[in-house]
């Protein structure tokens, strides 16, 4: 459901991960093996999440840790269409699987 409103399949991932685990911290490679994605479109999204104020990043020597912003503005919105759109999820599958 998702899908509709952030049509970047590798945006979609990221957004979930943080969305529901909000002192999530992460580097790219580790992203990349948790959301099974390739590190440089993960990169890429992360680069555009930071521009908007989503993510906030530390430099940590040469590695960048991301982080969700918890000052973004639309937050609590975002994690609300997150849980709720799993739970539709959910349920549709469990529809398809009884019918």
């Amino acid at each position: 459901m998702l899908d509709i409103f952030i049509t970047s399949r590798v945006r979609r991932k990221i957004v979930v991960v943080f969305a529901k685990y909000p002192d999530f911290k992460t580097h790219v490679r580790a992203l990349s093996k948790l959301i099974k994605e390739d590190p440089g479109n993960i990169q890429r999204e992360l680069q555009r999440l930071e521009k908007g104020g989503f993510l906030i990043v530390m430099q940590k020597g040469n590695t960048r840790i991301y982080q969700m912003n918890k000052q973004f503005p639309l937050l609590k919105e975002l994690q609300s269409m997150v849980i709720k759109s799993q739970q539709a999820s959910k349920t549709n599958k469990a529809d398809k699987t009884i019918g």
